[in-house]
């Protein structure tokens, strides 16, 4: 028999470390994963083959919207390719869950079964991403078997009793891992799983369709979730906390109980291959400049693998806003990056990473 376990979580939320941290510590059984990268540019692909896991990469655009042809198809072929014991699908991370869920019931049978699902939530950014996208944000939490926070050592004890408020405002159910993933094994991770009440594929499809979204009253002027469309008056003074986001359409998307959106409505993505060096200071300086929501559209997520300005050396850079990285790894077979957000602007974009 054939187990599936779904891996959803809004962009940056750590999904690709969870992954890697249960197959170290909690799987022990033949693994395959199916990544669906957001945009034409995979890169975390690479990150799981150094694993010794089989990946199956999906680029046609966001899996809500290729769930007819490529997933389906993908499943059967990875299913009779290489007859795991366990696959693991890993969305992307403006994929809704809904979604993912009742595609994936669509292979199933006696042989292939839903073993469970897991919303990976960032504990900072709970608040403005439901605030702000909470159309797709919300849907990963609402049809999740386990919530996992990622990063719950850096909130304090009242920013994280409101991220869990906020989980069981839409989620009563699911548990909820808060301890952070070094206190704790993968093991123990997958037991908060096993206990959790499945939710059923008949549950998703009436909640897909019915679920309502209720906003919440921010009291926190710095969390990065208040809408600029309403005037409050204050200025933000933290460019790094995601706020920036001007009178933008997706604020609203949460609030609209009439319309599905897909993904590729509200979310783009621009990357490309490429053989430029780059020194650590020079990416820092690049990731440091994506905060500029009116020069570069609003940027939720960059990723990439290039080559250093130091000869054999390669680098490996994330960023969400409030947070990047730069940090040397291995190889790829050329250079290539992608970037996420809404609103892209391209040229600026392309200027700025490859000065043209």
């Amino acid at each position: 028999m054939t187990k599936i376990n779904i891996f959803s979580g809004f962009l940056g939320a750590g999904k690709t470390t969870l992954i890697q941290k249960l197959i170290n510590e909690g799987f022990n059984d033949k693994i395959c994963l199916i990544e669906n990268e957001f945009g034409e540019i995979a890169i975390d692909g690479g990150f799981m083959k150094e694993a010794g896991v089989q990946v199956k990469e999906i680029n046609s655009g966001c899996i809500c919207c290729s769930l007819v042809g490529d997933f389906e198809e993908s499943l059967k072929q990875v299913m009779e390719t290489y007859n795991p014991d366990r696959i693991i699908i890993e969305p992307s991370g403006v994929g809704k869950l809904s979604d993912v869920k009742i595609a994936v019931s669509k292979v199933c049978n006696d042989d292939v079964v839903i073993e469970g699902s897991i919303a990976v939530v960032h504990a900072k950014k709970c608040k403005m991403y439901a605030r702000n996208y909470g159309e797709f944000f919300i849907d990963q939490i609402a049809h999740a078997d386990c919530i996992v926070l990622s990063r719950s050592q850096d909130v304090n004890e009242k920013k994280l009793q409101e991220t869990i408020d906020i989980i069981r405002e839409h989620n009563p159910k699911a548990p909820i891992v808060t301890t952070p993933w070094d206190k704790i094994s993968g093991e123990q991770i997958l037991d908060a799983l096993h206990h959790s009440e499945l939710l059923n594929v008949d549950e998703v499809a009436e909640e897909h369709h019915h679920h309502h979204h209720h906003d919440h009253e921010c009291d926190d002027p710095e969390c990065g979730c208040h809408d600029h469309e309403h005037h409050h008056d204050h200025e933000c003074d933290d460019p790094n906390c995601g706020c920036h986001d001007h009178d933008h359409e997706h604020h609203h998307h949460d609030h609209d109980h009439h319309h599905h959106h897909h993904a590729d409505d509200v979310f783009g993505s621009w990357g490309q291959e490429t053989t430029k060096k780059f020194t650590i200071d020079e990416l820092k300086d690049i990731l440091a400049e994506l905060v500029n929501a009116d020069e570069y559209g609003v940027i939720l997520r960059a990723k990439g693998i290039v080559m250093s300005a130091n000869d054999g050396e390669w680098l490996h850079f994330n960023y969400v806003p409030g947070e990047s990285s730069v940090v040397t790894g291995a190889a790829d077979y050329t250079g290539r990056f992608c970037v996420i957000g809404s609103k892209l602007q391209e040229g600026s974009l392309k200027e700025l990473f490859l000065g043209e």
